[in-house]
């Protein structure tokens, strides 16, 4: 049976858009990643009070990045039997992904990775639908 797969994802959700003989399916993945703060390198002063202020996001910093690690592993299982996987999204998260997804050996089934804005449920589909069926 094929299996095609289109992706919108962004660091909060994945949009998962699966196409199959039978049908169409699509799955949410939610992370549980609020907004990540960055800030300025010279925003810290040399004081203790300083330092415990970076001491602090890196730890913030460290604990958004084990979350995003188990938010693409969880899409990654999600796409893992695709024959082919387009990728696209508003921010990094794509890029992010298109590299791990190479980690994990799979970057042959990657076909399109593209960069584009929010979108609805039925958008995704049919970006997807016009992708494959094309």
């Amino acid at each position: 049976m094929k299996k095609q797969i289109g992706l919108w994802i962004d660091h909060r959700e994945a949009v998962i858009v699966i196409l199959t003989d039978d049908g169409e399916e699509i799955k949410h993945i939610i992370s549980n990643n609020g907004k990540h703060i960055r800030y300025s390198g010279n925003s810290h002063s040399k004081t203790p009070q300083g330092l415990k202020e970076v001491k602090s996001e890196d730890q913030r910093d460290r604990k958004f990045e084990n979350q995003l690690n188990k938010y693409y592993d969880e899409v990654i299982v999600a796409i893992r039997n695709a024959e082919s996987i387009q990728i696209f999204g508003p921010g990094e998260a794509k890029g992010e992904l298109e590299k791990r997804i190479e980690h994990e050996g799979l970057k042959a089934h990657i076909l399109a990775v593209e960069t584009v804005d929010k979108m609805t449920d039925r958008q995704i589909s049919a970006k997807v639908r016009e992708h494959f069926l094309a």
